[in-house]
């Protein structure tokens, strides 16, 4: 007899553990103002298109991310708040698992433009199914992350 069992692609096991934190648009929603939040935020804008089946977006006056957090705050477990097991018992934030962003970017085209607060430059970075498209430096801006597209549609493998 062979052998059945095998492991998933990334790309499947992505959209998986997406379907965990994101259910539909209200879900990303969620996630998003939650991340504003414990950013500091004071103001925070949503803006949403078709019921959220085209486009959500969310932009905010917290601090803002580097370039190497832009881009790491995709991958799954990634997190500013908790850095050992102990922490875990110590949160006071909205969010702290690090999945809302590898989730969203698992089943949508994902635009974030961040910058640090005092930085004249920020950072741009494109995401569509959990790969990265594009990064590049942009001018001071809000940090603002849109998804728009394909959210909760098929996946195509290439």
């Amino acid at each position: 007899m062979s052998d059945v069992i095998r492991l998933l692609p990334d790309s499947v096991a992505n959209q998986i553990a997406a379907g965990e934190v994101i259910q539909r648009p209200a879900s990303v929603v969620k996630e998003l103002v939650e991340n504003a939040i414990d950013a500091g935020a004071h103001h925070i804008d949503v803006l949403i298109t078709d019921a959220g089946k085209t486009c959500i977006q969310v932009i905010d006056d917290g601090k803002g991310m580097s370039e190497t957090d832009a881009r790491l705050a995709f991958e799954r477990h990634a997190t500013s708040k908790i850095r050992q097991a102990a922490d875990l018992f110590a949160l006071h934030t909205m969010g702290f698992r690090g999945e809302a962003l590898a989730s969203i970017a698992a089943v949508a085209q994902v635009e974030l433009r961040t910058c640090q607060e005092g930085e004249q430059l920020g950072t741009r970075i494109c995401i569509s199914g959990s790969k990265v498209e594009s990064q590049e430096a942009v001018a001071n801006t809000s940090t603002q992350l849109k998804t728009f597209s394909s959210i909760f549609q098929p996946a195509v493998s290439s």
